[in-house]
């Protein structure tokens, strides 16, 4: 288990915090978690707003590549995959490797991109009972876990534990109390957050033992 941050190519938001929470009230925080349209393609109050494909996985997948090992025989399960941007670009990183899908959202999956819409499915992430143990070389969830609640989510983790050789996920988290209030003022999906000192002990209690790294805006 380490500590790396794999995402560091990855464009940070220029969203500030403050404004977002000044704009945002229960009932768009309401509408986010159920992860359909208006979350992804809705307004900036209610998610993404709008979920486009830009090639910023790119770079990203390339680190994933070359820290992994992976190649054609390879495989990855994205868990929260969305629309399947970051599998899309695992496919034109690595030719030949195999590449699946999960994510809560029928939404995202009715939206994905058409090469690897195939690919994907209706899933959540605390049941990977499909898979069979270390079925995937590697097992990727970025900011997603932590959209469950604390029983849920350590199901998760275990379920990425069992199903891959190697995983790399992000979670939200906080480092001091200044992160902690911009993540309290961010958060409209996350039903688990907290310090990264108290991710590790979870991480510890439920063997998870795969690489991690923290979002915090």
């Amino acid at each position: 288990m380490m500590e790396v941050n794999l995402l560091d190519l990855y464009p940070k938001t220029k969203r500030n915090p403050d404004e977002r929470a000044e704009t945002i009230n229960d009932e768009d925080k309401r509408i986010a978690k159920q992860f359909g349209k208006e979350f992804f393609d809705g307004s900036r109050n209610t998610g993404y707003g709008g979920y486009r494909y830009d090639g910023r996985w790119v770079p990203v997948v390339e680190r994933f590549a070359q820290h992994y090992g992976l190649t054609a025989g390879s495989s990855v399960l994205d868990v929260g995959c969305a629309k399947g941007f970051m599998l899309h670009d695992f496919q034109k990183a690595v030719p030949g490797i195999t590449v699946e899908g999960i994510d809560i959202s029928q939404y995202a999956i009715d939206n994905a991109m058409e090469g690897v819409k195939p690919f994907l499915h209706v899933g959540n992430a605390k049941d990977l009972s499909s898979y069979g143990d270390k079925s995937f070389t590697l097992v990727v969830s970025i900011t997603t876990v932590h959209n469950l609640r604390l029983a849920d989510c350590k199901m998760a983790l275990r379920e990425i534990q069992r199903v891959g050789k190697h995983a790399f996920i992000t979670v939200d988290a906080w480092r001091n109390p200044e992160e902690e209030a911009r993540m309290k003022k961010w958060n409209i999906t996350a039903e688990t957050f907290m310090h990264v000192d108290d991710w590790k002990r979870l991480f510890d209690e439920v063997g998870y033992t795969g690489d991690y790294y923290w979002f915090i805006p």
